[in-house]
């Protein structure tokens, strides 16, 4: 199992066309082995200390393997939506990690 991490930072005012990416998106998940653990949007009052602009939302997936996540990367369904992430989402900062 493989575990990635997302920072998510948009672009000021396109809240609601970030939600209309991650609703045509993360149902994709399933077909590549991938499942969504967690998403949060956390508040200010929850960063204890920051040397950064906060992340808009956070998540955490998992995938069986790496191939997987690479084939959900390059789902031409997924793609087909990549001008709706281009118009909302500023940055994502991508941890890959492993359970210890």
């Amino acid at each position: 199992m493989i575990y990635y991490t997302q920072l998510i930072f948009i672009k000021p005012g396109q809240e609601q066309a970030f939600h209309a990416f991650e609703d045509k998106v993360l149902p994709l998940l399933e077909n590549h082995n991938g499942k969504l653990l967690y998403r949060v949007r956390p508040e200010k009052s929850a960063f204890i200390e920051y040397s950064d602009d906060l992340p808009y939302e956070i998540h955490l997936v998992s995938f069986k393997d790496k191939a997987d996540f690479e084939t959900y990367k390059t789902d031409p369904k997924r793609l087909s939506f990549m001008e709706m992430k281009n118009n909302s989402v500023e940055r994502i900062i991508l941890i890959e990690g492993m359970k210890l």
